[in-house]
């Protein structure tokens, strides 16, 4: 028999792990970036007080890149509160997480950790482990310099040793970072030599990663439709992405990214980005890039949904904020798809009314409650919700609605009923849900949702909280075994 304890303990780390998937402490439609900050420490704070264990555990979930960086920073600023064994799993948590996460972001993580004044072993012990397993030492040097030095200098490291011993070369690492001008000789490794050069050779900025080129290109006075055509082959595949519309009004045609090759909801984002005009003109392209993007996420689950029902939510607050433009609907577009790809049958239902998901554009009121009655009616095996759980109009016949579904009309729950909310309400902790009966989760990208639907049912309370600590318990145990 499960005591209160466990079951608060659950309910709080599926509040937290709600927090962590959808909030990156910016500003959403409802709410300010420092709201957004503030409730996310607290959380964080609490979390780490009183379950430690649970805290950095969080780490071998999908949760987002901002806090998992957080997560790494408090446990480290924190690990003279651990014992030896909690010091020694979060070791190799946050050694897993570092190895995934972008390089840009652990930099800055360092840097802050620097700030900071955590300068103990462990900490330089992870430093010159996750800069010793690095592919490309001369790539980071001259991508991340500045961080790079931060690290080196924070970490008392011996760059000759620690950080480039397997390429011929880069025993020149510490001149370059810290006093590249000074010599009066080239670099004999080659990328630092391209960077030298580059200061006053055209030519020599093509041979640099495209971020580092970008301002010599500036420097330079290289037109933008030259050098983007040049700079094509160093470009990776999201930078190509993300170029797109900037190379076609330059008519660089060498930037052209394969866009089914891209990540399912960085592509819908892209998509939404388009204007309606384009979209129909490259309807095939794009219509057939997100399909094939989908299903590559569904894998081998694709068809074996069966019958569902998704309502997606296109009103006006899907537009998001300045700094996350159309995040809400990014994802429910790839949601579109993505359950398209599981489904046996799709009935997809946005809350405009539109059928045609391509042209969605944030507009309008959110009538949920409307929308999920429509859905109910067609009697799926699974009815998903794709929404930031402001229904207004009527406001709260959504939540009525379902209630009254599931605890009436389909108590034994024949239809599998959940709400992803790709939104953190900053002023409830937790995402906004529709109702008590309906489980509700936090989305991030539509790519998790496989896996969200299935932390979804730890959500409804159906399941006991040891089966929660069972499913956490082998997430980490499938990380670290990644890890290793």
């Amino acid at each position: 028999m499960e005591n209160q304890a466990d079951l608060v303990a659950a309910e709080d780390l599926l509040l937290f792990v709600n927090a962590a998937i959808t909030s990156t402490g910016q500003r959403e439609f409802r709410s300010q970036a420092d709201e957004q900050r503030m409730s996310l420490a607290f959380l964080h704070a609490y979390v780490l007080g009183n379950y430690r264990e649970l805290y950095a555990a969080t780490l071998a979930l999908d949760i987002n890149h901002h806090n998992a960086a957080l997560i790494v920073r408090r446990l480290l600023e924190t690990a003279s509160e651990a014992t030896p064994e909690q010091r020694h799993t979060e070791g190799r948590l946050i050694a897993g997480r570092l190895a995934v996460l972008p390089p840009q972001r652990v930099y800055r993580l360092f840097r802050e950790v620097r700030r900071a004044g955590v300068n103990n072993r462990r900490t330089r012990a992870i430093m010159r482990d996750w800069l010793a397993a690095r592919p490309d030492p001369a790539l980071d040097a001259v991508k991340y310099r500045s961080g790079v030095k931060a690290v080196a200098r924070h970490a008392h490291l011996r760059l000759d040793r620690d950080f480039g011993l397997r390429e011929p070369g880069l025993g020149e690492l510490g001149p370059f970072l810290f006093a590249p001008h000074t010599r009066r000789t080239g670099f004999t490794t080659p990328l630092f030599e391209s960077w030298r050069r580059a200061h006053y050779t055209q030519s020599a900025l093509y041979e640099l990663p495209y971020t580092v080129a970008e301002g010599f290109a500036a420097r330079h006075g290289i037109d933008r439709g030259v050098f983007l055509e040049r700079i094509a082959p160093r470009l990776t595949r999201l930078e190509r992405l993300r170029l797109q519309e900037s190379a076609r009004a330059h008519r660089a045609d060498a930037v052209a990214a394969d866009l089914a090759a891209m990540p399912l909801t960085r592509l819908a984002s892209y998509v939404l980005a388009l204007p309606l005009d384009d979209r129909v003109r490259r309807r095939e392209e794009l219509t057939a890039a997100l399909r094939a993007a989908a299903l590559r996420t569904a894998g081998p689950r694709a068809g074996s949904w069966g019958r569902v029902a998704a309502v997606l939510d296109d009103s006006f607050s899907a537009f998001g904020s300045a700094q996350k433009r159309r995040r809400p609907l990014a994802v429910a577009l790839g949601c579109h798809f993505l359950l398209e790809a599981l489904a046996g049958e799709l009935i997809p239902l946005w809350l405009s009314g539109r059928t045609d998901a391509l042209l969605t554009y944030p507009m309008g009121p959110t009538p949920l409650g409307t929308r999920v009655l429509d859905a109910l009616e067609h009697r799926p095996d699974r009815l998903v919700i794709v929404s930031d759980g402001w229904d207004n109009a009527p406001p709260g016949l959504a939540g009525e609605a379902l209630r009254i579904w599931r605890t009436r009309l389909d108590p034994r729950g024949r239809t599998s009923v959940v709400h992803l909310n790709p939104v953190y309400d900053a002023e409830d902790f937790d995402v906004r849900r529709l109702a008590r009966e309906v489980p509700t989760v936090g989305v991030r990208d539509a790519e998790d949702v496989p896996a969200l639907v299935e932390l979804a049912q730890f959500a409804e309370g159906r399941s006991r909280a040891a089966e929660l600590w069972a499913h956490v318990d082998t997430r980490v145990r499938r990380f670290l075994e990644v890890e290793r």
